[in-house]
Formats: structure tokens, C-alpha cells, sequence
């Protein structure tokens, strides 16, 4: 047991997690033990306390800094190690002092360096003279955890210090949450991606041989609950990485000062950047009120608090909902975003204090309130409804919802036409409108249908100012939801006549498909196009590839990826141009690595994917072992294939047994995860299941797909004419070759290809002959 002044300290043993708890001896009070040992020792610098800075400790007195007379590298190391920060690097005199504190205390502390606590240490007063002004004792620490190998102290290999050395830490039932403390802990915003699997760095003989258990919420590593692993040896496949966003605060500044007006301006790992006005919406702005505590937005006038002199505005582009907690959780492009014009920055005007003066919005198409206005418009109400697109793979696709009343519900699709689909598109900051999708193209909804029989102009600055018969008045079922596809929505694939991994890569912008050029195209942007193909993240560049014929836009070219993005579509690039580059400058790459793939999904309703499981691990496909397979792990799945959330986690091969390795088992995801290997499991392999016990998941939706001939269908593999078993209306969907197939049995022939899958005109019956045959990229 060890000891703290009036303090008892007990270790306690639940659920299989130790947590040291310490109680102040009456029994009914008990605190986690990392909250204890801040409350007595600290380390300031710059008015907060970290891993660095001059010694404090509390006493009945309050907090009292330390003289660095006599204090040295035994002591310092006490402190780091009380406060999980590693070990002490160096005790420079004075280097933090601030003027105007309390008395110096002038205590001497005489550490052996082993003791646990700063005041396990022996302590002496008697004789002591007064401390020099100044000469306060300081120590930086190295800290407890570090990220090693990426580009910055923000990306990379997870290492903790064992006071003798830095050691790797595996991906062993490594967690998000663990990530979210290591990120938040070295000030780096958010974890961005989590990557198992990979080779340790240099020759590593010692692995850290503790499972961390963090909740999320803890302030550091140090102070996460840990349990040693069996044999001292943690089970894993390699190493683990972390890419944390970066995305650390946000601020409005007016006259040099943070309040509740003023220039959007982000931190991140570069420092303040301030953003851009372009696509900047009153969705974004009521994230950022909220955020700050300061209200709801009143208005986003462009530009007015601009000063000059500062840096390059930021171009990321946000698309909020307005329901996010922190700008941070919105959605964030900047593929083919032009420079943004001088000036041209963001401003927000919340209400700060005056939220409940501000009326709810009347924002009936009667109401002359209601007319069009302009992106920088005020408003003179309190509008808690919010908008969104789901089920179409990207936030610029997709079933129109509104929050109204605490429901989100969808839109009937009588009288549904561009111009009102423009106004969907532009109050999301997703361009214009492509195309206005009637009968439920994007799955039916099932809340309440609150709009009906809209008639829009085309101008107006919200959905529900266009006139319409009224909240909740209509005549129409689900059947009816209206969707739009708008210009900034975007879709990547690979075209290839017969790989799965390899190909031209191709994205979709502006309602067509074009190639993507290959300056410059580093490792990090070819990884990061990899994985969000599910295609693993070995890559190359195959530049001895011949150009390819025929004519096509060639949209972007110059994409340069950071190690903080998670997608394509957060890379900065230069803007989108029809023939950015010459055909010899065309992108082929080929991607190696584990691949994720529904097989054999039958949807009877064509809003939903039911599907088996498979990986495809060291070049063969394998199912997933339904022991102790849920909803979590069923949520991984959908989220990584494009297919909306898992609404069922399926046991007992409900959709036919396998034939290849069974690739997973025990899995247990968080449900966060970006891929299924990421999960913690038993490894790759290692199972006493069969195929009887095959995993499946039943998604919300079905991704948006690009399709491309295979050739007649006497042609299709034996993985194709799986699914041509039994000649019944149903639709089939079996995972091959990233691209869409859609085929006539009786007429023996492939439909149109280079087509989007929406594109196709369904027959009626709503489906191809007696069977539809897809593969889903």
C-alpha cells in the first residue's frame, strides 16, 4: 500500500480492469488515482500544467513553487514519473518563473529517484536560507507516450517510455479510445486513422507487454488502466500507428481578442489558420456557437473582420449538419478547392447571451421572412432545424432528410425538381444540383414525411422557405422520398480489365468520370487512395504502364495528401480543371493489401445490403467467424464499404457457407474503427470455427457503384454464376472486380457501361430479366 498524506490508497479489481481508486478515509468517497496525483504536484508553463514547466505542490497553504536550490535529477524524475510523464530530460533554474507568485518554499527534497511520490522523499527545512528570487526549480520531462516515424510528432508508431527506453507498443487489443487519449495528450486534436499490422521499427526485441484499457476521457496514458498481458507476451500481428486530425481548438477574433464574433480561425498542428468564406454556411456557423458556448448563429458576414498581414486563408472546406458537437466531426473537403480570394474569410456573429431573446423562425412559405437570401444573410430568429443527405455514399448524395421537431423525416417527391434540388444542394455547400431522384432511388426513409408538393425558385436560402402544403401535410409513403445528386459529389474507382487493385484511377466529379494525373503523387496520397478503396495500403506508382486511348476529362492533378487526412477528398490539390494534365500524365496505380468484400448479398428491398463477410488476406478470400460477432463489429463493415449503418449482425452462415480460410474471430470492435482488421481479435487465422458459423451483416443502404462491362455473361466467372442459381426476381450483389455489373439473362448481354449504377433505368418490376448481377466498388 502505498502512502499520501491522510490518504489511503487501495487497488480494485472489476470487470478485469485494475483501478487504483483512493478514498480520504471516511469509505464513501472514492476518486481515480490519476486525479489524485495531480491535485499535489504540477508542472506549469504558460498558466497550464504539462509535461514541462516549474515544480509546484500543494499544500494546506495552497500551491507552492519549489526552489531549485539542491533540486536535481533524482527529483526530477519523481515528479515525471508522478505525472505519467515519462522521465526527466533536464531541471533548468528558473527557466519558467512568473512574477508576482507566492513566497518560494524553500524545502529541500532529497530523492533517491525510485520513490513513486515526490513526497515519499525525504524532506529538510531546518537551516535552510530564503530562496533567490527567481530561482525556482523546473523540469522537463520526456513524456510518457510518443508517436515515432510519421511526418511530426502528431503521426506515427505508438512508443512509451519505460524509464530506460523507448518501446513499441502492438496492436493487440489496442482500442480508439486509447488513441484518443494519446492524441489529446500530446496536442493533437483527434485520432484520424488507427493502423495495425506493421513492422516495427529497427530491430525491436522488447514489446510493451501491457494491454492499455482507456475510456477515452483520461488525461493522459499514464493514468489509463492496464493489465499485463498472459506470459508477458501481448498476442498481435505488428505494430500499431496513429494519425491524429491535428484539429485542436477554434476561435472568432475581433480587434485581437477570442469572443463570440468575429473571424473563424482553427488550430492545428501548423498553428492558427484562418478559414475561407467560400461554401461557408449557417450550419457551420451554429457548430461553431455551439462550440464555443456563445449561442446560436445570428449571421456569417464575409470578410468584415479581416486583417491583414496574416497568413494564407485555409481552403478546407466544412459541410456541417449543424447537429456536430465540434467543427472538427464535420465532414472536410478540399480535393480541387481553388485558392480563396484576399479578403475573403469567414466571420460568424452568434447570439452569445441573447439565445432566448431570439424568437423560434416562422419560416412558412406565406411569411415574406421567408424569401430568398443571400450566403451571408442574418438571422433574426432561432432556427434549430437541420438538414442532411443519407444513404448515397457521400454528404452530396444521397435521401433528403430535415430535422423538424426533434424527427428527422424525408421529403415526398411530387412536384420534387431541380430547382428544388439546387436549393438542397447549395444550403449544404455541395455546388448545384445534377439531379432531382424520385421514388425512394436512395432507399426509403422511416420518419415522418414532412414536406410535400414543394415549389421552389431555385434561390431561396433554405429548403423549408420554399412554398409547400405545410409541415407534416402530404399524401405520399416512404416510397416517394426525394434525393438529389449534386455537383460536388464525388466517387473514386479503379479501371482495369482484370484486377481487383490495379488500375486507372478514376474519379467522379460533375456527373463524369476522369482520370486523376499522377503530379506529384507520393507515398502518403497513394496510400491514403489505397485504403479508401479497400484495397490495404502497399502502393505503387506504375508509371511504365502505355497511355490509354480515347478522350476523357482529366479533372486534377497536383493532389498532396497529409498524414492528417483520412480520404481523397480531404487532400489539397489544385482546383478542378477539365484537362488538368496530358494523357502520358494519367494516374495507374496498383494497390497490395487486405480487402474487405460483401459476398453473396441479397436485397429484397433495395434500400438494404444482407450480406456475408469476407477479407481478402494474403491473396485469398475468407469469411469472419460469427463468435462474439454484434452490431459493432456489423457497423465496421457497412461504415468501410459505403453501405450506412448495420442494422443486424448475422450468425450461423444465414447466407451460405464459405469455402475459403477463415480469416477473423472473436472480434471486438468499438464500432469507430475505419477497418475491420483494425478491430482487437484472436489474429489472422487463429480459430476453431467452421464455415456453418459464417458472419454476415444487414446494411441501411447500398453504395453508389461505377459500372463497366465484364463481357457476355457465358463469360463471368464461377464467383459470378454463383448468384444465377436460382432464376427468381431477386437482386444479387456479389463483390468482384470494384466496378458494376448489371446483366439481361434473357437477353444474354451486358447494359451500358461507364455508367453510375443510378444512372440505369430500372425495368418494370424493378429488376433486369429474372436476375441482377452487380459487383460493388
Amino acid at each position: 500500500m502505498e502512502t499520501f498524506p491522510c490518504i489511503q490508497v487501495t487497488q480494485f479489481c472489476s470487470l478485469n480492469r485494475i483501478e487504483r481508486l483512493w478514498s480520504d478515509g471516511r469509505g464513501d468517497r472514492w476518486m481515480r488515482l490519476d486525479s489524485l496525483m495531480r491535485l499535489y504536484v504540477r508542472l506549469m508553463k504558460n498558466g497550464s500544467s504539462q509535461c514541462e514547466g516549474q515544480v509546484e505542490m500543494k499544500t494546506s497553504g495552497g500551491w507552492r513553487t519549489l526552489c531549485a536550490s539542491h533540486w536535481n535529477m533524482a527529483n526530477a524524475n519523481v515528479v515525471c514519473r508522478q505525472l505519467g510523464c515519462g522521465v526527466a530530460i533536464s531541471t533548468p533554474k528558473g527557466a519558467y518563473f512568473v512574477e508576482g507568485g507566492d513566497e518560494i518554499w524553500r524545502d529541500r527534497f532529497h530523492c533517491s529517484g525510485s520513490e513513486s511520490f515526490l513526497w515519499n522523499c525525504p524532506v529538510s527545512a531546518l537551516g535552510v536560507p530564503a530562496c533567490a528570487h527567481g530561482n525556482t526549480a523546473s523540469v522537463v520531462c520526456s513524456g510518457f507516450v510518443h508517436l515515432v516515424g510519421g511526418q511530426g510528432p502528431c503521426s506515427g508508431q505508438v512508443e512509451v517510455n519505460s524509464g530506460e527506453g523507448w518501446i513499441p507498443v502492438s496492436d493487440g487489443n489496442f482500442t480508439l479510445a486509447t488513441a484518443q487519449v494519446i492524441c489529446a495528450e500530446l496536442g493533437c486534436g483527434k485520432p484520424a486513422s488507427v493502423l495495425g499490422n506493421m513492422p516495427f521499427r529497427g530491430d525491436s526485441e522488447q514489446i510493451w507487454a501491457e494491454e492499455f484499457q482507456c475510456e477515452g476521457q483520461e488525461t493522459g496514458l499514464w493514468f489509463c488502466p492496464r493489465v499485463p498481458c498472459p506470459a508477458g507476451s501481448c498476442p498481435h500481428r505488428g505494430a500499431v500507428q496513429v494519425v491524429c486530425s491535428g484539429y485542436t481548438d477554434v476561435r472568432l477574433m475581433k480587434n485581437g481578442s477570442s469572443q463570440c464574433e468575429g473571424q473563424v480561425e482553427m488550430k492545428t498542428s501548423g498553428g492558427w489558420r484562418t478559414l475561407c468564406a467560400s461554401h461557408w454556411n449557417m450550419a457551420n456557423a451554429n457548430v461553431v456557437c455551439r462550440q464555443l458556448g456563445c449561442g446560436v448563429a445570428i449571421s456569417t458576414p464575409k470578410g468584415e473582420y479581416f486583417v491583414e498581414g496574416g497568413d494564407e486563408i485555409w481552403r478546407d472546406r466544412f459541410h456541417c449538419s449543424g447537429s456536430e458537437s465540434f467543427l472538427w466531426n464535420c465532414p472536410v473537403s478540399a480535393l480541387g478547392v481553388p485558392a480563396c480570394a484576399h479578403g475573403n474569410t469567414a466571420s460568424v456573429v452568434c447570439s452569445g447571451n441573447q439565445t432566448q431573446l431570439l424568437p423560434q423562425c416562422n419560416d412558412s412559405w406565406s411569411d415574406p421572412a421567408g424569401s430568398a437570401a443571400s450566403e451571408g444573410h442574418t438571422a433574426n430568429c432561432s432556427d434549430s432545424r437541420q438538414l442532411r443527405l443519407v444513404d448515397g455514399g457521400s454528404h452530396c448524395a444521397g435521401r433528403v432528410e430535415i430535422l423538424q421537431q426533434g424527427s428527422w423525416g424525408s421529403i415526398c417527391d411530387d412536384s420534387w425538381d431541380l430547382s428544388d434540388a439546387h436549393v438542397v444542394c447549395r444550403q449544404l455547400g455541395c455546388g448545384v444540383a445534377l439531379e432531382a431522384t424520385v421514388s425512394a432511388h436512395f432507399g426509403e426513409g422511416s420518419g415522418p414525411i414532412w414536406l410535400d408538393e414543394l415549389n421552389c425558385t431555385g434561390e431561396e436560402a433554405h429548403v423549408w422557405q420554399c412554398p409547400s402544403q405545410g409541415w407534416g401535410q402530404h399524401n405520399c409513403s416512404h416510397k416517394e422520398d426525394a434525393g438529389v445528386i449534386c455537383s460536388e459529389f464525388l466517387a473514386l474507382r479503379l479501371v482495369s480489365e482484370d484486377q481487383e487493385c490495379s488500375g486507372w484511377l478514376e474519379v467522379f466529379y460533375n456527373n463524369t468520370w476522369g482520370s486523376v494525373c499522377h503530379s506529384p503523387m507520393e507515398p502518403m496520397t497513394l496510400s491514403i487512395i489505397c485504403r479508401q478503396l479497400g484495397c490495404g495500403d502497399t502502393r505503387t506508382l506504375d508509371f511504365w504502364v502505355p497511355s490509354r486511348e480515347g478522350s476523357r476529362p482529366r479533372w486534377v492533378d497536383g493532389i498532396r495528401c497529409r498524414e492528417t487526412d483520412t480520404s481523397l477528398w480531404q487532400c489539397p490539390s489544385d482546383p478542378w480543371k477539365y484537362q488538368s494534365c496530358s494523357s502520358e500524365e494519367e494516374a495507374h496505380i496498383t494497390c497490395t493489401g487486405d480487402l474487405l468484400s460483401i459476398f453473396m448479398c441479397l436485397s429484397y428491398n433495395p434500400s438494404h445490403s444482407l450480406c456475408r463477410v469476407e477479407i481478402l488476406h494474403q491473396h485469398s478470400w475468407g469469411t469472419v467467424c460469427d463468435d462474439s460477432w454484434d452490431l459493432n463489429d456489423a457497423h465496421v463493415v457497412c461504415r468501410q464499404l459505403g453501405c450506412g449503418e448495420a442494422i443486424n449482425a448475422l450468425l450461423y452462415a444465414q447466407f451460405g457457407e464459405g469455402s475459403g480460410p477463415i480469416w477473423l474471430t472473436q472480434l471486438a470492435c468499438t464500432g469507430e474503427e475505419d477497418y475491420l482488421w483494425n478491430c482487437p481479435s484472436l489474429g489472422w487465422g487463429k480459430n476453431n470455427c467452421r464455415h456453418s458459423k459464417d458472419a454476415g451483416v444487414i446494411c441501411s443502404g447500398m453504395p453508389v457503384a461505377s459500372c463497366r462491362s465484364l463481357g457476355p455473361l457465358t463469360h463471368l466467372s464461377s464467383r459470378q454464376l454463383i448468384a444465377l442459381r436460382t432464376l427468381v426476381p431477386l437482386q444479387f450483389c456479389v463483390a468482384l472486380a470494384g466496378c458494376a455489373l448489371v446483366c439481361d439473362i434473357a437477353l444474354q448481354h451486358c447494359l451500358p457501361q461507364d455508367l453510375p449504377l443510378h444512372s440505369f433505368p430500372k425495368p418494370q418490376g424493378g429488376h433486369y430479366g429474372e436476375i441482377e448481377v452487380c459487383a460493388w466498388g
